[in-house]
Protein backbone atom coordinates (compact mmCIF):
# COMPACT_ATOMS: atom_id res chain seq x y z
CA UNK A 1 0.00 0.00 0.00
CA UNK A 2 2.91 2.36 0.79
CA UNK A 3 4.73 1.59 -2.36
CA UNK A 4 1.39 2.45 -4.33
CA UNK A 5 0.86 5.97 -2.35
CA UNK A 6 4.70 6.91 -3.27
CA UNK A 7 4.05 5.80 -7.40
CA UNK A 8 1.20 8.04 -7.22
CA UNK A 9 2.61 11.49 -5.59
CA UNK A 10 4.19 12.80 -8.58
CA UNK A 11 0.72 12.42 -10.50
CA UNK A 12 -0.93 15.48 -8.02
CA UNK A 13 2.47 17.11 -7.60
CA UNK A 14 1.67 21.08 -8.26
CA UNK A 15 3.75 21.81 -11.13
CA UNK A 16 6.55 24.69 -10.18
CA UNK A 17 5.25 28.14 -10.87
CA UNK A 18 7.71 28.98 -12.70
CA UNK A 19 11.20 28.10 -13.80
CA UNK A 20 15.02 29.68 -14.33
CA UNK A 21 17.85 27.74 -16.28
CA UNK A 22 20.87 29.70 -16.49
CA UNK A 23 23.99 28.77 -18.52
CA UNK A 24 26.88 30.61 -19.57
CA UNK A 25 28.50 32.93 -16.78
CA UNK A 26 26.69 32.73 -13.54
CA UNK A 27 27.53 36.47 -12.24
CA UNK A 28 25.27 39.18 -13.73
CA UNK A 29 27.04 41.46 -16.37
CA UNK A 30 25.46 45.39 -17.30
CA UNK A 31 25.82 46.51 -20.87
CA UNK A 32 24.62 49.10 -23.30
CA UNK A 33 21.95 48.09 -25.71
CA UNK A 34 21.46 49.40 -28.96
CA UNK A 35 17.65 47.65 -29.28
CA UNK A 36 15.78 46.29 -32.43
CA UNK A 37 13.33 43.27 -32.73
CA UNK A 38 13.84 40.09 -33.94
CA UNK A 39 10.35 38.87 -35.99
CA UNK A 40 10.76 35.34 -36.74
CA UNK A 41 8.41 33.23 -38.35
CA UNK A 42 8.96 29.93 -36.86
CA UNK A 43 9.56 26.66 -38.46
CA UNK A 44 13.19 27.04 -37.70
CA UNK A 45 15.43 29.14 -35.71
CA UNK A 46 17.94 31.54 -37.96
CA UNK A 47 21.00 31.68 -36.83
CA UNK A 48 21.70 35.00 -38.04
CA UNK A 49 18.96 36.83 -35.54
CA UNK A 50 20.41 35.43 -32.58
CA UNK A 51 23.79 36.62 -33.43
CA UNK A 52 22.45 40.32 -34.63
CA UNK A 53 20.23 40.15 -31.24
CA UNK A 54 23.55 39.05 -28.89
CA UNK A 55 25.75 41.87 -30.69
CA UNK A 56 22.88 44.51 -29.90
CA UNK A 57 22.29 43.25 -26.15
CA UNK A 58 26.11 44.35 -25.75
CA UNK A 59 27.24 41.15 -25.58
CA UNK A 60 25.16 40.51 -22.46
CA UNK A 61 22.77 38.32 -20.63
CA UNK A 62 20.17 36.95 -22.90
CA UNK A 63 16.95 35.77 -21.93
CA UNK A 64 14.11 33.43 -23.24
CA UNK A 65 10.86 33.71 -21.80
CA UNK A 66 8.65 30.75 -22.46
CA UNK A 67 5.09 29.44 -20.83
CA UNK A 68 5.98 25.51 -21.27
CA UNK A 69 8.53 23.66 -22.86
CA UNK A 70 12.75 23.51 -21.78
CA UNK A 71 15.80 25.27 -21.49
CA UNK A 72 16.83 23.99 -25.36
CA UNK A 73 17.49 27.13 -26.18
CA UNK A 74 20.10 28.04 -24.05
CA UNK A 75 23.08 25.80 -25.40
CA UNK A 76 21.81 26.86 -28.69
CA UNK A 77 22.24 30.85 -28.23
CA UNK A 78 25.56 30.49 -26.38
CA UNK A 79 26.99 28.74 -30.14
CA UNK A 80 25.28 31.57 -32.23
CA UNK A 81 27.79 34.47 -30.46
CA UNK A 82 29.84 35.79 -27.49
CA UNK A 83 26.39 36.52 -24.96
CA UNK A 84 27.76 36.90 -21.47
CA UNK A 85 25.20 34.28 -21.03
CA UNK A 86 21.55 32.43 -21.62
CA UNK A 87 18.79 31.67 -19.55
CA UNK A 88 15.27 30.39 -20.25
CA UNK A 89 12.72 31.56 -17.77
CA UNK A 90 9.31 29.21 -17.80
CA UNK A 91 6.56 31.39 -16.44
CA UNK A 92 3.59 29.02 -15.87
CA UNK A 93 0.62 31.19 -14.29
CA UNK A 94 -0.59 34.75 -13.94
CA UNK A 95 0.47 34.86 -10.30
CA UNK A 96 4.19 34.04 -11.26
CA UNK A 97 3.88 36.83 -13.60
CA UNK A 98 4.14 39.02 -10.75
CA UNK A 99 6.87 37.41 -9.03
CA UNK A 100 9.59 38.94 -7.65
CA UNK A 101 12.19 37.07 -8.57
CA UNK A 102 10.61 36.47 -12.13
CA UNK A 103 10.86 40.31 -12.84
CA UNK A 104 14.05 40.59 -11.26
CA UNK A 105 15.57 38.52 -13.85
CA UNK A 106 13.57 40.37 -16.54
CA UNK A 107 15.55 43.53 -15.87
CA UNK A 108 18.68 42.16 -15.67
CA UNK A 109 18.64 41.10 -19.46
CA UNK A 110 20.33 43.00 -21.88
CA UNK A 111 17.75 40.89 -24.34
CA UNK A 112 14.57 39.36 -24.55
CA UNK A 113 13.40 36.93 -26.50
CA UNK A 114 9.78 35.40 -26.92
CA UNK A 115 9.83 31.24 -27.53
CA UNK A 116 7.20 29.64 -29.44
CA UNK A 117 4.05 27.55 -28.54
CA UNK A 118 0.58 29.07 -27.99
CA UNK A 119 0.38 33.20 -27.66
CA UNK A 120 -2.99 32.66 -25.75
CA UNK A 121 -0.90 31.60 -22.27
CA UNK A 122 1.34 34.79 -23.35
CA UNK A 123 -1.68 36.97 -23.52
CA UNK A 124 -3.95 35.57 -20.70
CA UNK A 125 -0.98 34.97 -18.16
CA UNK A 126 1.12 38.17 -19.11
CA UNK A 127 -0.71 40.67 -20.21
CA UNK A 128 -0.74 43.24 -17.71
CA UNK A 129 1.60 41.65 -15.51
CA UNK A 130 4.42 43.32 -13.79
CA UNK A 131 6.32 40.56 -15.94
CA UNK A 132 5.06 42.52 -19.23
CA UNK A 133 5.80 45.79 -17.55
CA UNK A 134 9.54 44.86 -16.68
CA UNK A 135 9.54 43.47 -20.07
CA UNK A 136 8.61 46.67 -21.69
CA UNK A 137 11.07 48.75 -19.64
CA UNK A 138 13.46 46.53 -21.17
CA UNK A 139 12.48 47.86 -24.39
CA UNK A 140 12.51 51.08 -23.45
CA UNK A 141 15.61 51.37 -21.86
CA UNK A 142 17.25 50.28 -25.47
CA UNK A 143 17.87 46.82 -25.12
CA UNK A 144 16.58 44.37 -28.18
CA UNK A 145 13.88 42.02 -28.11
CA UNK A 146 12.39 39.33 -30.58
CA UNK A 147 9.97 36.63 -30.84
CA UNK A 148 9.42 33.38 -32.83
CA UNK A 149 6.08 32.09 -34.06
CA UNK A 150 3.83 32.45 -31.07
CA UNK A 151 6.37 34.77 -29.83
CA UNK A 152 6.08 36.53 -33.01
CA UNK A 153 2.60 36.76 -32.59
CA UNK A 154 2.46 39.43 -29.27
CA UNK A 155 5.04 41.80 -30.72
CA UNK A 156 2.92 44.06 -33.09
CA UNK A 157 0.60 46.71 -31.85
CA UNK A 158 -2.11 44.02 -32.86
CA UNK A 159 -2.32 40.45 -32.27
CA UNK A 160 -4.29 37.46 -32.71
CA UNK A 161 -4.10 35.48 -29.28
CA UNK A 162 -5.60 32.24 -30.40
CA UNK A 163 -8.26 31.99 -27.42
CA UNK A 164 -10.23 29.66 -28.95
CA UNK A 165 -7.37 27.69 -30.87
CA UNK A 166 -6.11 28.84 -34.28
CA UNK A 167 -8.01 29.80 -37.50
CA UNK A 168 -7.07 28.84 -41.06
CA UNK A 169 -7.16 30.88 -44.12
CA UNK A 170 -10.50 28.77 -45.13
CA UNK A 171 -12.25 29.13 -41.92
CA UNK A 172 -11.17 32.88 -41.73
CA UNK A 173 -12.39 33.79 -44.95
CA UNK A 174 -15.78 31.26 -44.78
CA UNK A 175 -16.88 32.79 -41.33
CA UNK A 176 -15.43 36.34 -41.15
CA UNK A 177 -17.22 36.56 -37.57
CA UNK A 178 -16.34 33.26 -36.27
CA UNK A 179 -15.08 33.65 -32.31
CA UNK A 180 -12.15 31.95 -33.54
CA UNK A 181 -11.14 34.97 -34.98
CA UNK A 182 -9.66 36.88 -31.17
CA UNK A 183 -7.58 39.87 -31.64
CA UNK A 184 -5.92 42.08 -29.50
CA UNK A 185 -3.85 45.07 -28.74
CA UNK A 186 -0.90 46.05 -26.99
CA UNK A 187 0.36 43.47 -24.63
CA UNK A 188 3.84 45.65 -25.98
CA UNK A 189 5.27 48.70 -27.40
CA UNK A 190 7.39 48.20 -29.79
CA UNK A 191 9.00 51.60 -31.61
CA UNK A 192 7.98 51.19 -35.40
CA UNK A 193 5.21 48.40 -34.94
CA UNK A 194 2.48 50.16 -34.48
CA UNK A 195 -1.23 49.72 -36.35
CA UNK A 196 0.90 46.58 -37.40
CA UNK A 197 -0.42 42.84 -36.92
CA UNK A 198 2.20 39.88 -37.33
CA UNK A 199 1.42 36.52 -38.98
CA UNK A 200 3.75 33.28 -38.81
CA UNK A 201 4.21 29.92 -40.70
CA UNK A 202 2.99 32.14 -42.99
CA UNK A 203 3.41 30.54 -47.01
CA UNK A 204 3.09 27.18 -45.54
CA UNK A 205 0.21 27.39 -43.89
CA UNK A 206 -1.36 29.01 -46.37
CA UNK A 207 -2.26 32.35 -43.54
CA UNK A 208 -2.60 34.84 -46.75
CA UNK A 209 -6.49 34.69 -46.85
CA UNK A 210 -6.89 34.64 -42.98
CA UNK A 211 -4.67 37.82 -42.52
CA UNK A 212 -6.24 39.91 -44.93
CA UNK A 213 -9.48 39.12 -42.53
CA UNK A 214 -7.87 39.88 -39.41
CA UNK A 215 -6.98 43.70 -40.97
CA UNK A 216 -10.39 43.97 -42.40
CA UNK A 217 -11.68 43.10 -39.10
CA UNK A 218 -9.01 45.72 -36.97
CA UNK A 219 -10.50 48.55 -39.33
CA UNK A 220 -7.81 50.96 -38.23
CA UNK A 221 -6.59 53.46 -40.07
CA UNK A 222 -3.20 52.55 -42.12
CA UNK A 223 -3.35 49.40 -40.09
CA UNK A 224 -0.27 46.65 -41.91
CA UNK A 225 -0.13 42.93 -42.15
CA UNK A 226 3.29 41.67 -41.84
CA UNK A 227 3.70 37.67 -42.23
CA UNK A 228 6.62 35.63 -42.19
CA UNK A 229 7.90 32.61 -43.62
CA UNK A 230 9.21 29.74 -41.84
CA UNK A 231 13.30 29.47 -41.05
CA UNK A 232 12.98 33.34 -41.70
CA UNK A 233 13.12 36.77 -39.76
CA UNK A 234 13.03 40.74 -39.80
CA UNK A 235 15.57 42.54 -38.32
CA UNK A 236 14.04 45.70 -37.53
CA UNK A 237 16.86 48.50 -36.13
CA UNK A 238 15.49 51.43 -34.45
CA UNK A 239 15.66 53.66 -37.06
CA UNK A 240 13.01 51.67 -38.70
CA UNK A 241 14.93 49.90 -41.46
CA UNK A 242 14.30 45.88 -41.67
CA UNK A 243 16.11 43.69 -43.38
CA UNK A 244 15.24 39.80 -44.10
CA UNK A 245 17.08 36.90 -43.17
CA UNK A 246 17.24 33.23 -43.68
CA UNK A 247 15.84 31.03 -46.17
CA UNK A 248 12.34 32.42 -47.54
CA UNK A 249 10.58 35.57 -47.50
CA UNK A 250 8.52 38.44 -45.11
CA UNK A 251 5.16 39.77 -46.85
CA UNK A 252 3.00 43.02 -46.12
CA UNK A 253 -0.69 43.22 -46.31
CA UNK A 254 -2.19 46.39 -46.22
CA UNK A 255 -5.87 46.27 -47.01
CA UNK A 256 -7.47 47.47 -50.43
CA UNK A 257 -3.68 46.71 -52.15
CA UNK A 258 -1.45 44.07 -53.19
CA UNK A 259 0.86 42.15 -51.58
CA UNK A 260 4.38 43.20 -50.99
CA UNK A 261 7.19 40.25 -50.82
CA UNK A 262 10.28 40.55 -49.62
CA UNK A 263 13.50 38.42 -50.03
CA UNK A 264 16.59 37.58 -48.50
CA UNK A 265 18.88 40.80 -47.90
CA UNK A 266 15.95 42.73 -48.75
CA UNK A 267 14.90 45.78 -46.92
CA UNK A 268 11.16 45.32 -46.07
CA UNK A 269 9.26 48.08 -46.31
CA UNK A 270 6.18 48.23 -44.42
CA UNK A 271 5.44 52.06 -43.57
CA UNK A 272 4.39 54.66 -46.16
Amino acid sequence: MKLLVLLALPLFAAEDPYSYIRAGKAADITTKGTGGTVLMGGGGDVDAAFRWMIERSGNGDVLVLRARGTDAYNPYILKQGSAHSASTLIVRSREAAADLFVVDKIRHAEAIFFAGGDQWNYIRMWKGTPLAAAVQERIDAGYPVGGSSAGLAVLGQYYFSAEFDTVTSAEAKADPNSKKITLGKDFLRIRHLENLITDSHFTARHREGRLDVFLKKLGVSGIVGLGIDEATAVLLSEDGTATVVGKAKAHVHRPGQAARHFGVGEAVVFRK
